[in-house]
Order: structure tokens, then C-alpha cells, then sequence
């Protein structure tokens, strides 16, 4: 089993998300829970595979993470929605996006009804993951250590994501 310090070092070695996806570091709570609802978008595994790049397939498809601090969304501070690169489902408003500090991007609350929630005991850790209510692709975990007024940080796998700049 890899351990969380296993895994942190890993990562500062530069092993990378494709070295990560490799290792099938998927939560079998996540996986089946998320994978056994019936979501309104559903592809089989190898549409799946055609529609997204191999990063996104690990992070959406097989519960990876990305390394922190690679997305440049980290850095996208326009206004607009950010949006599930799986199925394009709107989860998250430019306004609760916050800087965390943490490498990925960060929001205090997702749209309503946009996301769901499972139970993850991977990483020897017990913490809740976030899929998207759409098409079940996993977008990272949430946190009880974010900003007022939720309290909460979703801090979500940057590939999982898409952005669109609002337009007025």
C-alpha cells in the first residue's frame, strides 16, 4: 500500500500524474459509489478514453490527482464558470474561487446541485471526495478549513476542470 508520506515524496521526485495514475491509487469507496449511480451522462470506459487525454482520464475516470501547483487555473482570476472536462457540467462560480495556498484550485461552494459527495478512505486517510452530479467523473475532495461563509474548500484536480470567461 502507499502511504501518504510515500506519496508526498513520490511527488516532490517529480513521479508526476501519469507516474501517479499508473500506481491505480483510486479509493474503492470512491470508485464504486461514484461508479455505481446511474448519472445522466454515461459513456462506456473506451468513449471515455477517446473523449478525454490520458491526464484527464486518470483524474475524472480512475480518482487520480494531479501534482500540485500544475494547473493553470490556479491562476485564473476572470470572472466565469468553471466546468466539468468530462461532460461540461457547470460546477463552480468564478466568485467562490480562492487562493488556498495548496496548489490546486480552491472554491468555497460549488453551483447547487452540481456536484456529489462520497466517502473515500484512500491515502490511509478517511475524506470526502467530490464527483460531478453529471457524469460521476471524480474532481478531487472537500475540506472543513476554507473561508467564510462555508467553511469549506473543494479543492479541485485542475484537469478535471474547464473554465469559461463570462462574456459581459
Amino acid at each position: 500500500m502507499l502511504t501518504r508520506r510515500l506519496a508526498l515524496l513520490y511527488g516532490t521526485a517529480g513521479l508526476g500524474a501519469a507516474g501517479l495514475a499508473a500506481l491505480d491509487l483510486s479509493s474503492t469507496d470512491t470508485a464504486r459509489a461514484a461508479k455505481a449511480e446511474p448519472f445522466p451522462v454515461s459513456l462506456s470506459d473506451a468513449q471515455w478514453r477517446e473523449r478525454l487525454t490520458p491526464q484527464q482520464y486518470a483524474v475524472l475516470r480512475r480518482d487520480g490527482t494531479e501534482r500540485p501547483f500544475s494547473s493553470p487555473l490556479n491562476d485564473e482570476h476572470r470572472r466565469g464558470t468553471f466546468a466539468c472536462a468530462g461532460c461540461d457540467n457547470a460546477l463552480f462560480a468564478s466568485s467562490t474561487k480562492f487562493d488556498s495556498g495548496t496548489g490546486w484550485p480552491s472554491f468555497w461552494a460549488p453551483l447547487l446541485g452540481a456536484v456529489g459527495e462520497t466517502r473515500d478512505g484512500g491515502w490511509g486517510m478517511t475524506r470526502t471526495a467530490v464527483h460531478c452530479a453529471q457524469c460521476g467523473g471524480h474532481l478531487g475532495h472537500v475540506f472543513p478549513d476554507g473561508p467564510k461563509p462555508t467553511g469549506l474548500r473543494y479543492c479541485m484536480n485542475g484537469v478535471a476542470l474547464s473554465f469559461a470567461p463570462a462574456t459581459a
